[in-house]
């Protein structure tokens, strides 16, 4: 499931420059996050960057959206067909 920023959101901006896809941006009255770009940080940390480094806890999961560990690894490969992804990739699935 894409990550997604809640209205208690502060505008801060600490979120944006951690998202390895580019996928947030500022909105009209808070940041957003874009579905279509959004990895939840698979393929590149066993964590959601957004959230760790958001002051109010408002980059959460979005339950209208939910996706596997192979869809949004296979998202983070289109994005970024230069990069090289091993069997082995980051990812908060694997956490346990």
């Amino acid at each position: 499931m894409a990550t997604h920023i809640t209205e208690e959101c502060i505008n801060c901006g600490a979120c944006e420059p951690e998202c390895p896809n580019e996928a947030i941006s500022e909105g009209d009255e808070i940041y957003v996050i874009d579905p279509k770009l959004c990895t939840e940080c698979v393929g590149f940390h066993d964590y959601e960057a957004c959230q760790a480094v958001c002051p109010v806890e408002c980059c959460l999961p979005d339950p209208e959206r939910r996706e596997e560990e192979g869809t949004l690894i296979e998202r983070a490969r289109q994005i970024h067909p230069d990069k090289s992804f091993d069997d082995n990739f980051p990812s908060r699935f694997k956490k346990g």
